[in-house]
């Protein structure tokens, strides 16, 4: 299964509104896309409540997998709104 490592750049983690941007983008992706923090449980990076529940803050690295066709594209897509500022907008 294809993953891909990103740092957190949200000066407030993926919390309310970068979450909500973040699991938008998730959930558009044509695969499901999971998300975890380096030794932590994967989560649905589409469901707000998982990104939430993650507690992933500014500049943790946290660990993206998806499978199927076009996985390396969602997680791409994925990978650089985690390491762009979110909380501009």
């Amino acid at each position: 299964m294809p993953e891909r490592r990103v740092t957190v750049a949200s000066k407030v983690g993926l919390h309310a509104r970068p979450a909500a941007l973040l699991a938008k983008a998730a959930a558009g992706q044509p695969v499901k896309v999971t998300i975890r923090k380096q030794d932590g449980e994967p989560v649905e990076a589409g469901s707000v409540l998982g990104l939430m529940t993650l507690g992933a803050m500014h500049g943790d690295e946290v660990v993206l997998a998806a499978e199927g066709e076009g996985a390396d594209d969602a997680l791409e897509a994925i990978a650089s709104l985690i390491a762009s500022d979110l909380d501009e907008g």
